[in-house]
C-alpha cells in the first residue's frame, strides 16, 4: 500500500483555536484591560450560563475538575472512615479525591458494553459505613442513572456524577450533571469544553450544598476575612472563564459534530471483530473520546503509530494496580471486566474538526490491521 497515512493526531488543539482565533482574542484583551483576574464577572456569567445550559439552579467553578469532585464529596459530607462505591476504570482523580477525604474508595465492575459502573454490582459492596456513589460518564457516554438513584434513595446515598468527560452528554433528555446531587465537570483544554488551562464546575439545585461549594473554594469565607470552616483555595480564575464563554456558545455544535464523526467511523469498521462503542435508546455520547476494543490491543497500536496516526489508551492501568491503592485486596478475579478492558481499549483520533478523509484513513489501516496484522 503506497499511499501515505500519516501526520493524524489524537487531537488537535490549534485546529480550534484557528476557529475562533479573533474572538479568543478580543475576549482575552477585554479581561486583561479590567484588571479583575480572580471570581469577576467572567466566572459569574459563566456559571449562570452553565447553569442553563445544564439545566440546574446552581454552577459553581473551581480551579480543576479534581478539585470540583473534591469540593462536592466535603459538601456532601464525606469524612474520614466513610465508604465511597466508584469504578476502577477511570482517571484516577475519581478515587484520588475519596482517599482526600479520609474516606475509602470502595471500587466495583463496570459494564463491559458501556465501560461504566455496573449498577448490578453496587447493593452487594454497600456497607454501614457506605456515604455515596461516583458514577463516571466515561468517553462522554451517560452511566445507568435511574438504576444509581433508586439504590442511592434505598441507602439514603449521595451521588456524585463525574462528569469530567460528559459536557453536554444526555440521559432520557436530561443533561448529564443534573442528575445527582452534585455533578462536577473538568475544562483541561482536551475535553469537549475545554479552556487553556485548568478548570472545573460544580452543578446542583440544592441552594445550601451550593453556598457550601462557594465557600469551600475560598477558603471556608463568605464575607471576606471571616472563616466559618476549613476550606481551600480552589478558584476558576476570569481568563479561562471567557475563553470558556466563548466555547459554551458553540459546544452543541462541537459535540454534534463528535457525533457524526464516531457514527462515520461506526460505518465504516462494522463487520470488523472489534467492539465499537455503544449508544442505547435515551443515551445520547458526545464522544469525548471514541473507544473500540481490540483483542490484540498494543499490536495495533504499534501499527498505527508506525503510520504516524496517533491513538491513545484510556487507561491501560485499573486504579486499583496503581502503587497506592494495589494492596486493598482487587484483582482481575473480582473486577474482572474492568482489567479485560484496560488490556482491549483503543481511543482512536477524535475532535470536532477531524476531517473525514482521515477518518477513512483510520478505518482503512484498522480494517488492514484486523485482516492482515502487522
Amino acid at each position: 500500500m503506497n499511499k501515505d497515512y500519516s501526520g493524524i493526531k489524537s487531537f488537535d488543539l490549534k485546529e480550534q483555536y484557528r476557529e475562533i482565533k479573533e474572538e479568543i482574542e478580543s475576549t482575552l484583551k477585554s479581561v486583561l484591560s479590567k484588571g479583575q483576574f480572580i471570581l469577576g464577572p467572567e466566572v459569574s456569567s459563566l456559571e449562570q450560563e452553565i447553569a442553563d445550559y445544564i439545566g440546574v439552579k446552581h454552577a459553581v467553578g473551581a480551579a480543576s475538575g479534581t478539585d470540583a469532585l473534591y469540593l462536592a464529596l466535603l459538601a456532601c459530607g464525606i469524612k474520614k472512615g466513610d465508604e465511597v462505591i466508584t469504578t476502577p476504570f477511570s482517571f484516577i482523580a475519581t478515587a484520588e479525591v475519596i482517599t482526600y477525604c479520609q474516606a475509602t474508595p470502595v471500587f466495583v465492575d463496570i459494564d463491559p458494553g458501556t465501560f461504566n459502573i455496573d449498577p448490578d454490582k453496587i447493593e452487594e459492596k454497600i456497607t454501614e459505613k457506605t456515604r455515596a456513589i461516583i458514577p463516571v460518564h466515561l468517553y462522554g457516554y451517560p452511566a445507568d442513572m435511574d438504576a444509581l438513584l433508586m439504590i442511592a434513595e434505598k441507602y439514603q446515598l449521595s451521588v456524585i456524577e463525574d462528569a469530567a468527560q460528559a459536557f453536554g452528554a444526555e440521559y432520557k433528555n436530561k443533561k448529564i450533571g443534573s442528575i445527582g446531587n452534585i455533578g462536577c465537570f473538568s475544562f483541561f483544554p482536551t475535553k469537549n469544553l475545554g479552556g487553556y488551562g485548568d478548570g472545573g464546575m460544580m452543578v446542583t439545585d440544592n441552594p445550601e450544598v451550593a453556598e457550601k461549594l462557594r465557600m469551600l473554594r475560598v477558603h471556608g469565607s463568605k464575607e471576606k476575612y471571616f472563616h466559618s470552616f476549613l476550606g481551600y483555595n480552589s478558584r476558576l480564575d476570569e481568563i479561562q472563564a471567557a475563553i470558556l464563554r466563548v466555547k459554551l456558545k458553540r459546544i452543541e455544535t462541537w459535540n454534534e459534530l463528535r457525533r457524526k464523526k464516531a457514527h462515520l467511523y461506526n460505518e465504516l469498521l462494522k463487520g470488523l471483530d472489534i467492539g465499537l462503542p455503544c449508544e442505547e435508546e435515551g443515551y445520547k455520547h458526545v464522544y469525548h473520546q471514541y473507544t473500540v476494543r481490540l483483542k490484540e490491543r498494543d499490536q495495533c497500536k504499534d501499527f498505527f503509530q508506525k503510520h504516524n496516526i496517533a491513538t491513545t489508551i484510556y487507561y491501560p492501568i485499573p486504579i486499583t494496580e496503581q502503587e497506592i491503592y494495589k494492596n486493598m485486596g482487587y484483582s482481575e478475579k473480582n473486577l474482572p471486566h474492568s482489567y479485560q478492558a484496560s488490556r482491549e481499549v483503543l481511543s482512536l483520533p477524535m475532535y470536532p474538526e477531524l476531517a473525514d478523509d482521515m477518518i477513512e484513513t483510520v478505518s482503512l489501516m484498522t480494517r488492514k490491521f484486523v485482516k492482515e496484522g502487522d
